[in-house]
């Protein structure tokens, strides 16, 4: 029965609760005015630019950042460069080989190295190099030029001879390689497994198109908006920034709408006229939509906080694509939706008066009834085992050598590698100290440091002297390190003078992190239990929430310390994974216990406590567990980039996720609720004594 063969007195009230938004005259103007909008910006804006710096990835204020200030404001600043490396396949290089490397280091406009010409040879006789000055105008162009350089080695090398190309320019257009078409294929991945999922949540043929649509659109509205804002407002970004934009808006997105949709579908069952349904299946969601998103957005701009240029632009970033989502999903999504029939559903068609999710006995009714027996062992169960797979947290280390940051090692690692088995360990990338005091007093104090091979004035101009010094130790090692602070110690007493250099920002990097997870990581809690205060306006039910979130954390960083150290074979995480992974987990974990207490408080208003939760566990148990599947495979999707640290992030997300979705809010927050019942909403009543006002409509 439509709304137009409904008595007239039942069509007037039924249309009164009508959104404006969602009548048969403007849902076609919502849907679709929205979506033309954002494709016309994204066809006609296109996503902002910026030109990058050699600042944007160093954290403000620190010894190496206000080196590489210097090193830039030099006057003739020295190109990138690339160190070609040759080697003999058997024995050591002849004379006629070391001749021919010399003519073509010439030609390649290699710099002089001393008396010989431009070719050093190892003093083991078996390797041989050149420093090639890289004129590059941006990160493409370097890129371009390390290609045809390592094109044209192999093209002339001698018989007998291998070529490669490593240092600083070399890394730079290696790390390039791995994001080229990078964010196309993120984003085909990405939409391919959201597609999937949504298939087969819920299997059919049409309705899919219609989340994934608006989502889809949602995403690449957000990914312009955000890199225009940005560009706009000068903040830094890297190439890492639009694929987990793109991967947060997917998974946020859908999430908002599995459940809306899910409580569309119940409302079906109760009304009659699918314009209705929807508006009370809005009002129904939109608390918990606004709720969570509110709280990842708040904690993501905690991000710009942080003292790296690039992470404060991932803050940004992510939480204008996350308001897009939200914005999406309860405007767009609802009246995409009611101007298709109720026929969008088929095979699975709901009908006025069949059984609404929560009073049918579906597994997540049974897994309620067993938790319902015995709360309090559910309790500790569920908690020796979080704990149990914590223990890994207490053994993590942090920060990545710049050999460990590629799943697939590049040239310039491999040849780095093969040029400290024959030179000194740091001639390929050494150490460097800029001052604007006396260059020759410098420099003697750097060579009298132990550590340091070799030390030479490269570069001077406008009062300010580069000494680049070469570390006898290994890179990445412990001893490079050391050194590194001992020159630090050693030129402090010189006015204006830094260290640095891939060691020593690789130091600075490693004392950043720790202070950002200092400042930001108690920011985020506290942000997070006062949405939940005000959301629930209670005190034990937050604290609990909030706690489950941690504990969900400390599990998942434990399970993957042990994964990454076990199986994978890495020897620590990258410094922003803890940071990044305990802001989404604890964000976007949050989210799940939002969508079920909301609901039980709306169901306890009518049943009480006991039950409310209890029904709430029935009637979101599958929409949750949907969501938080979908989240956790598309966070792994981060894994299609070959860079260490995305798959670290996107490998400890979705083991939290998983754990939140299938313990944690499945039995450990039910279990709670239900050995504390009235006391769980404390100081609030819930029950239905507290009136109807959050009763169904």
């Amino acid at each position: 029965m439509s709304t137009s063969t409904l008595p007239r007195g039942r069509a007037d009230e039924d249309q009164q609760r009508v959104s404006p938004l969602l009548r048969r005259r403007t849902a076609w103007l919502v849907a679709l005015l929205p979506l033309l909008v954002a494709v016309a910006l994204i066809v006609g804006m296109g996503e902002g630019s910026r030109e990058r710096t050699s600042l944007d990835n160093l954290p403000e204020g620190y010894d190496s950042t206000l080196g590489t200030e210097l090193r830039d404001a030099l006057p003739d600043e020295d190109a990138p460069v690339a160190v070609v490396l040759w080697t003999s396949d058997d024995g050591e290089l002849s004379r006629a080989v070391v001749a021919d490397l010399g003519r073509q280091a010439e030609a390649l406009g290699a710099v002089p190295a001393g008396p010989t010409g431009p070719v050093t040879v190892a003093e083991d006789g078996t390797a041989a190099i050149a420093v090639v000055p890289v004129e590059s105008t941006s990160a493409t162009d370097n890129s371009d030029q390390v290609t045809e350089l390592r094109d044209t080695l192999a093209a002339d090398r001698p018989d007998g001879v291998t070529s490669q190309v490593t240092g600083p320019a070399a890394v730079e257009a290696d790390l390039a390689a791995v994001f080229e078409g990078a964010d196309a294929n993120l984003l085909l991945v990405t939409a391919g497994v959201v597609a999937l999922l949504l298939l087969i949540t819920y299997r059919s043929p049409v309705l899919w198109l219609i989340p994934l649509t608006v989502v889809g659109i949602a995403d690449r509205l957000a990914a312009v908006t955000a890199t225009q804002v940005m560009a706009v407002l000068d903040v830094a970004w890297d190439e890492s920034t639009v694929g987990i934009l793109s991967v947060l808006v997917f998974g946020a997105g859908t999430d908002y709408a599995l459940l809306l949709i899910s409580r569309y579908r119940d409302e079906l069952k109760t009304h009659e006229s699918r314009y209705v349904a929807m508006s009370v299946a809005v009002r129904r969601t939109a608390e918990a939509v606004l709720s969570s998103s509110t709280t990842v957005v708040l904690g993501l701009l905690t991000l710009l906080l942080s003292v790296v240029p690039t992470t404060r632009g991932l803050g940004l970033a992510c939480a204008i694509g996350v308001v897009i989502a939200a914005t999406f999903v309860l405007l767009v999504l609802p009246a995409a939706l009611v101007l298709f029939g109720r026929w969008v559903f088929w095979p699975r068609v709901p009908h006025v008066g069949d059984p609404a999710l929560v009073d049918t006995d579906s597994l997540w009714h049974k897994v309620g009834a067993r938790v319902a027996k015995r709360p309090a062992a559910f309790v500790t169960g569920t908690l020796v085992v979080l704990a149990i797979m914590a223990i890994g947290v207490f053994r993590i280390d942090t920060g990545l050598d710049q050999a460990d940051q590629f799943l697939v090692e590049p040239e310039a690692i491999s040849a780095s590698e093969r040029l400290g088995e024959s030179f000194p360990a740091g001639v390929s990338d050494p150490a460097q100290v800029l001052s604007r005091d006396d260059g020759e007093e410098v420099l003697a104090t750097v060579e009298s440091v132990d550590g340091v091979g070799t030390a030479a004035i490269t570069q001077q101009g406008d009062g300010i002297t580069q000494i680049d010094a070469v570390l006898t130790a290994e890179p990445g090692t412990d001893e490079s390190r050391s050194t590194i602070t001992d020159i630090r110690d050693a030129v402090a007493p010189f006015e204006d003078t830094h260290v640095t250099g891939t060691e020593a920002t690789f130091i600075d990097q490693g004392e950043s992190a720790q202070r950002d997870r200092l400042v930001i990581l108690p920011l985020i809690l506290l942000l997070v239990l006062g949405a939940l205060f005000l959301l629930l306006r209670a005190v034990v039910a937050p604290l609990l929430l909030v706690a489950t979130v941690l504990a969900t954390y400390a599990a998942s960083m434990g399970v993957s310390w042990w994964l990454f150290t076990g199986p994978l074979g890495f020897e620590a995480l990258d410094s922003g994974v803890p940071l990044l992974a305990f802001l989404f987990l604890v964000a976007l974990g949050v989210d799940y216990n939002i969508f079920l207490v909301t609901r039980a408080r709306e169901e306890a208003a009518v049943h009480g406590s006991r039950q409310g939760m209890l029904r709430a566990l029935t009637a979101t148990g599958g929409v949750i567990t949907s969501a938080g599947i979908l989240l956790a495979a598309v966070f792994a999707v981060l894994g299609v980039l070959p860079l260490v640290v995305l798959a670290q992030l996107g490998t400890v997300i979705c083991i939290g996720v998983l754990l939140d979705t299938l313990v944690v809010r499945t039995v450990l927050v039910p279990a709670l609720a239900l050995t504390l019942g009235d006391r769980f909403w404390w100081p609030r009543s819930v029950g239905p004594a507290a009136g109807h006002q959050d009763a169904p409509a």
